[in-house]
């Protein structure tokens, strides 16, 4: 079998509703009370977790699903020394541990008008808060947010993303090419989705169902998984 180029694709838009909540119930929910506009208030809220655990798809799902207010989703590398002052804005800013100097006080500032703005801010980093490399008094400020630690994924709810995301495709994985996965690849979910890149490829290129033949296939020829 050739080396195949593994050709990522963008799969359906991120939100509420296509995350894999697994040990994140409360998290999920927090998340949707904030979207609601006619819900109670909860607040600014911090989540926090390594790459690849969902941090991105939270935020930009909690802005899909909020309707009826303005919102924004920021990278850090994006954010310079003023954020927008839209009244009302649900804005989200990922990879707040990445933050510059200028951009800092952009966001602590931020903090500060919140309220007379009527502003609410999603924040995401890979540290909880006491670790972040911060100036302090914003390190200090998003301690006071409600704070949630995304919780790594079972392998079951890796599966069941395996199975949803191959179903969008067309693609039907069957159990014994999943449990093979589970019990011999990586199993951080980016991997596990370029394997399934690699699989859709693989599956086209030699007009053949996914296997696990085929999977065993691509490992002999070298595929990483």
């Amino acid at each position: 079998m050739k080396q195949l180029v593994l050709d990522i694709r963008p799969d359906a838009p991120p939100t509420l509703d296509n995350f894999v909540v697994g040990g994140n119930e409360e998290l999920a929910a927090a998340l949707r009370t904030i979207a609601n506009p006619s819900a109670p208030p909860l607040g600014h809220l911090y989540l926090w977790g390594p790459a690849g655990s969902g941090r991105s798809h939270l935020l930009r799902g909690a802005l899909a699903a909020a309707t009826g207010r303005p919102t924004a989703c920021i990278a850090a590398h994006e954010v310079g020394d003023e954020l927008p002052q839209t009244p009302g804005l649900l804005l989200a800013i990922d990879d707040v541990d990445r933050l510059e100097d200028d951009a800092q006080i952009a966001l602590f500032n931020a903090f500060n008008r919140s309220r007379g703005l009527g502003q609410t801010l999603l924040l995401a980093g890979s540290e909880a808060p006491r670790r972040l490399a911060l100036r302090e008094d914003l390190r200090t400020r998003i301690g006071q947010c409600l704070i949630y630690e995304v919780r790594p994924l079972d392998d079951a709810s890796r599966a069941a993303i395996l199975a949803t995301l191959a179903a969008r495709r067309g693609l039907r994985l069957a159990d014994d090419v999943i449990d093979f996965l589970m019990r011999h690849g990586r199993r951080d979910l980016p991997s596990l989705l370029a394997v399934l890149d690699a699989l859709d490829t693989a599956s086209l290129e030699r007009k053949r169902a996914v296997t696990l033949p085929l999977l065993r296939e691509m490992m002999q020829a070298g595929l990483d998984i």
